[in-house]
């Protein structure tokens, strides 16, 4: 792909998150890489442009490129022109599978932020094939979703002997706000529930179920390991870090994952499980949909001041059937947005210009990026450590 005109390209630039993340691109994009800002609005961009233009970075101000996720043409323009492209324009099971089916056909690889499990197997099952034939890399979930928990689990396992089942465990405290469109995406998939779970049994069927690396659902209540009240997570996560250790030998001989929220005491707990359970039944009311939607508006999110307090932190309790025991920790600042333009600028430096293992299709960020991702992140801020061996 030496001859195409961008090393990186970032879709959908001009949203509040796409405008993070060309931010966070502007001040790290090394000299001698060429890049691109691109969305549907030319006068949007012309102005996000000057801005960018204006920061302290080694690299010059991205050039600009006008594509929309219901223009095809554009679309494959867009992807034979880079080698790597961003996307954060979701819901993305409602916008995003255009720009993947290009970027597949056209062997370019391709990260987004998506959290929507439905979105990741719409994928596996219509492109994945191609993009292994073509050597396009499609890795999902590069932000808050799922990079903490996919790296972290990684990183918690690589402490662990190679040669023994491994149990892990990981409980997430996080303090944050949603975006518009972290909003929309999220009610988008609550109202889908039946749809998400018809799409994962065609994709077992089709991929096959591995019985090396599982999910295991945990119980709500006090965990007398991890001293906290904890709720059952039922998010994305805990299937991408077991596709990771389906993939990756490095996860022992059989490896079992259970992945929580925690929480300093049971009524907090109590208090979100109603709300989410609310959120969920909501959705399925068109009316409702419409009046959840509306609390945060599409293109607004959370203002600077309300990011810097915000943090997370992702605990790992690890175990061997031998004695072993680890926790490791994964921590940062505001998850759902400074620190997720930071993930997914440095997933697509590290598929631009990072000496990678060799792999194609669908693939996680451990299998597809692994210590080279973890340790740009480490550099950009991030922790990882080992709490207790």
């Amino acid at each position: 792909m030496g001859d195409r005109a961008y090393d990186v390209v970032l879709f959908g630039a001009t949203g509040f998150t796409g405008t993070l993340t060309a931010e966070y691109l502007a001040a790290a994009v090394p000299p001698g890489i060429r890049w691109a800002i691109a969305g549907r609005s030319r006068a949007k961009l012309d102005t996000l442009r000057e801005r960018l233009s204006t920061l302290a970075a080694p690299a010059p101000a991205p050039d600009t490129i006008v594509a929309d996720v219901d223009d095809p043409v554009a679309l494959r323009e867009l992807a034979g022109s880079a080698r790597v492209v961003a996307t954060t324009v979701g819901p993305y099971v409602r916008y995003g599978e255009p720009l993947v089916a290009a970027c597949a056909d056209a062997g370019t690889d391709y990260a987004d932020l998506t959290g929507e499990p439905e979105f990741v197997d719409l994928v596996y099952l219509r492109h994945h094939r191609t993009a292994e034939r073509t050597g396009a890399r499609l890795v999902h979930a590069c932000g808050f979703d799922s990079i903490p928990h996919d790296l972290g689990a990684q990183y918690a396992v690589e402490q662990l002997p190679a040669d023994q089942p491994i149990r892990l465990r990981g409980y997430l405290r996080v303090r944050g706000a949603v975006s518009g469109g972290t909003l929309d995406s999220a009610v988008t998939a609550f109202s889908r529930a039946r749809r998400v779970t018809a799409v994962h049994r065609r994709r077992s069927t089709v991929e096959g179920r591995s019985t090396r690396a599982r999910a295991v659902t945990g119980r709500p209540g006090y965990d007398r390991d991890a001293r906290t009240w904890v709720l059952p997570l039922p998010t994305i996560d805990p299937q991408i870090v077991v596709r990771s250790a389906a993939a990756l030998d490095r996860y022992g001989p059989d490896f079992r994952y259970t992945h929580y929220a925690a929480f300093a005491g049971p009524v907090r707990a109590a208090a979100v499980a109603a709300g989410a359970g609310s959120a969920v039944l909501l959705a399925q009311l068109p009316p409702a949909r419409a009046l959840l939607r509306r609390l945060r508006p599409a293109g607004t999110g959370p203002a600077p001041g309300q990011r810097a307090r915000n943090w997370f932190s992702v605990a790992f309790l690890g175990d061997t059937p031998g004695g072993d025991h680890v926790v490791a920790r994964v921590s940062g600042g505001d998850p759902g947005y400074d620190e997720t333009a930071k993930m997914l600028a440095e997933s697509a430096l590290s598929l631009a210009t990072d000496p990678l293992p060799e792999t194609a299709g669908q693939v996680t960020t451990a299998v597809a990026l692994g210590h080279h991702l973890r340790d740009r992140l480490v550099a950009a801020g991030l922790r990882f450590e080992v709490v207790a061996p």
